[in-house]
């Protein structure tokens, strides 16, 4: 599933054919996707103009006009697809060269591919750009809502604070620390620190020497003063790279992320530790997989 930076990426693409645009025409080809989706959502959004785009933990958020937000969730195998050209920049659609000329601006109306079967919401946006919510397994998820109480949305309420941001600091995640829990679950819960997944724990305690089996209430309060930078570095350096590409994730130029390839731990059992040259190995926790240095994690 995409974690905070693949999302992020995501947002950042859809900025420049989205925000301060018109939804000129929204359609919606199916009445759920992993929740049933809003009632009139295409009237809703028809007409709405897109005021901001913000990412919340896994989560982007598009403000409207109309005093709504849109909620887009992308699951596992969701992706927002661009298509078609926007004040003389121009978006291929798969398939197609750059320089050719069915989709150049000022040569016609933008050209899009052909729906495909899983295009379930396909937003026509002022300036000739189409952005279409594809998602073959439709464990993604849309939503509206006031912009006013997004905060209070079921998916939302109760997570914790972003890890990029200022509320995300080291006496905050020593008072999380605590109990029987492994310090890997412990990361993992979005209650204690938004948007990380399983790809950036195994990466942020393989770089802070902290075995993913140690408990929580065991990490010491100079350990959580190592954990707090290297989060933010390992996400800085993922959101740079534009994400990690691992099955169905691409940015939202069609594009492949590229961090996978500077993994240290994640993904690499048997291999050698970038670090010392051991194998990493790879447990189980809660039904996913671990990967560590035996040697450098303690």
């Amino acid at each position: 599933m995409p974690e905070l930076p693949e999302v992020e990426t995501v947002r950042r693409g859809l900025i420049p054919v989205m925000e301060g645009r018109l939804i000129a025409r929204a359609q919606v080809n199916r009445p759920d996707l992993r929740f049933p989706l809003p009632v009139g959502m295409a009237e809703r959004l028809t007409g709405a103009r897109v005021t901001g785009l913000r990412r919340r933990s896994k989560y982007i958020l598009a403000d409207l006009s109309t005093d709504e937000t849109l909620l887009i969730h992308l699951g596992m195998s969701g992706r927002m697809l661009i298509s078609g050209a926007v004040v003389g920049e121009f978006y291929h659609p798969a398939g197609e060269a750059p320089g050719q000329a069915r989709g150049s601006p000022g040569l016609g109306e933008p050209a899009h591919p052909e729906p495909l079967k899983h295009d379930h919401v396909v937003l026509d946006m002022e300036g000739g750009a189409r952005v279409t919510f594809n998602d073959a397994r439709r464990f993604g998820a849309m939503d509206l809502m006031a912009t006013s109480t997004w905060a209070d949305h079921k998916l939302i309420a109760g997570i914790g604070p972003e890890p990029l941001s200022n509320d995300f600091h080291e006496t905050w995640l020593a008072g999380r620390l605590k109990g029987a829990t492994p310090i890997k679950s412990a990361l993992l819960d979005q209650k204690n620190v938004a948007g990380l997944g399983n790809i950036y724990v195994c990466e942020v305690l393989h770089r802070a020497g902290i075995a993913p089996s140690r408990l929580a209430r065991d990490v010491t309060r100079a350990e959580v003063a190592r954990l707090v930078p290297l989060i933010r570095e390992v996400l800085s350096e993922a959101i740079e790279a534009g994400g990690s590409s691992l099955r169905d994730y691409r940015q939202a130029d069609g594009e492949l992320g590229y961090f996978q390839h500077t993994f240290r731990t994640y993904d690499r059992e048997g291999e050698p530790c970038t670090t010392c040259a051991t194998p990493i190995a790879r447990i189980v926790q809660s039904g996913r997989s671990s990967f560590f240095c035996p040697h450098c994690q303690r």
